[in-house]
């Protein structure tokens, strides 16, 4: 899809009752709402240049927006040549901003930049409506996916890092008490106190409890590397169609909306390439957080054990959704991010393989040209997950990507030693067994690393 669509709409899905994701406000999902994309045209505090156009990122604010199945009832690029420090938008463009506001109806304004705490402040004042910027509706988005207990972590760590700038006094979980005669919270401590104070201390607790996931995660990782079993990571653009994708060569059913972000939490499952590394056909495939451009520092730092996952791969598979307009730059931001991770270049440089999706969505003269270009680099490759066009041949490539260099062994085992036997079938190629007057002779094909731990066995 394009990043401004949704398979079903952005009204189309109902919330639980009673969920909202800002009580202070009594804003719900389903609220009508306003998204502007702030076009820095110069001036102080212009951003760094991007590739994509002013339409095109207010698109894709449009997507997320509907990620949280927000009704956007109205969208504009507004141009701003110098930043307002209280406000970030001129005087006549606040004033403009809540008449239209307020004309739509709207209960949210979407604001795709960062807006800092007293900026936000004084917009909502103006505005008499709730003001949300990138970074905290991304935040949204993560936490109402967020699945698995790690997921759920790194999300409330996330947005608690994200509010003690701002000290939004709607964590009513946080259990606040008011200072008064000193006996829970200090003497004449003030209530901007007690609150940073609880936000410090669940900050510290959460970090903690990642520690240990972290730890957890380490450990069946080292359990993994053990076993000769490679490990494909699925990366892309969110909404690029990597669970699309992954349900396809897995047979597994991951959630795959037409939605940006529909696939928060890392999932993995086995696979069988027939020929990878040197006979063994057993593959962990795993599918991870899509990326996002200027995603919130707060959620880099939180979801890196996720992106571990990344890094621990022996194979990374980008998957590109070729038929969006922006295609080329979503591309780049994910070579960035990647790049950031120490995966692309120098010693823990990661092969990879680059899959041009939703070839079924491509016109002739595109699809054409998807082809010569996959048939002139062997690392590209056009396929489409929803049809199956190309993904047999993705299934030899990644085969041939991963085989390694193999030598035929002759070993000899007894009759009873089945598990020794049983382990040869599972993670090399037999290529001869004779019973032997009570002794089984084998030929058998073996990565060098699969021998090393045949002799440990």
């Amino acid at each position: 899809m394009s990043a401004s669509a949704t398979g079903d709409g952005p009204g189309a899905h109902k919330a639980a009752p009673g969920r909202s994701f800002d009580g202070e406000h009594g804003v719900s999902f389903g609220s009508p709402a306003s998204v502007i994309h702030p076009e820095f045209v110069g001036g102080k505090g212009r951003p760094k240049a991007n590739a994509r156009s002013p339409e095109a990122r207010l698109e894709e604010i449009v997507g997320l927006s509907a990620a949280i199945r927000l009704d956007v009832r109205d969208r504009q690029v507004v141009k701003i040549r110098e930043k307002s420090p209280g406000t970030l938008f001129g005087k006549g463009q606040v004033e403009r901003i809540a008449a239209e506001v307020a004309a739509h109806g709207s209960e949210v304004l979407v604001i795709d930049a960062a807006v800092s705490p007293i900026q936000q402040k004084n917009l909502e004042t103006a505005l008499k409506v709730k003001v949300i910027d990138r970074t905290g509706l991304i935040l949204e988005i993560f936490g109402e996916r967020a699945a698995t207990s790690e997921g759920r972590l790194q999300v409330e760590l996330a947005h608690l890092e994200y509010q003690a700038g701002r000290l939004v006094r709607s964590w009513t979980h946080l259990e606040r008490q008011r200072g008064g005669f000193g006996f829970l919270g200090g003497p004449g401590e003030s209530q901007i106190e007690t609150d940073r104070r609880l936000l410090r201390d669940r900050i510290v607790r959460l970090k903690k409890e990642l520690e240990d996931v972290k730890r957890t995660r380490s450990l069946h990782r080292a359990r993994r590397q053990k076993a000769p079993n490679a490990v494909i990571a699925l990366v892309g653009y969110t909404n690029a169609g990597k669970s699309t994708l992954f349900n396809r060569l897995t047979g597994a059913d991951v959630m795959a909306e037409n939605l940006l972000f529909a696939t928060l939490d890392p999932t993995m499952r086995a696979i069988h390439l027939p020929g990878a590394r040197g006979g063994m056909e057993k593959i962990i495939l795993s599918d991870t957080v899509g990326f996002v451009s200027d995603l919130p520092t707060e959620l880099v730092a939180a979801f890196r054990a996720t992106l571990e996952e990344v890094i621990e791969a022996d194979l990374l598979v980008h998957v590109r959704d070729l038929s969006h307009p922006d295609s080329e730059a979503q591309a780049q931001d994910v070579k960035t991010v990647l790049d950031s991770l120490g995966v692309l270049e120098g010693q823990g440089a990661i092969p990879m393989i680059e899959v041009l999706n939703k070839a079924d969505l491509l016109d002739a003269d595109v699809h054409a040209a998807a082809i010569e270009r996959a048939q002139r680099d062997e690392t590209i490759l056009l396929v489409s997950a929803v049809t199956g066009e190309g993904i047999e041949t993705l299934q030899s490539r990644l085969a041939s990507r991963l085989r390694t260099p193999t030598e035929l062994v002759s070993l000899a085992l007894h009759p009873s030693d089945g598990q020794r036997l049983a382990w040869l079938h599972a993670n090399g190629e037999i290529v001869s067994q004779t019973d032997n007057g009570g002794e089984i002779q084998l030929q058998v094909r073996l990565s060098e690393a699969a021998h090393t731990k045949y002799r440990t066995l």
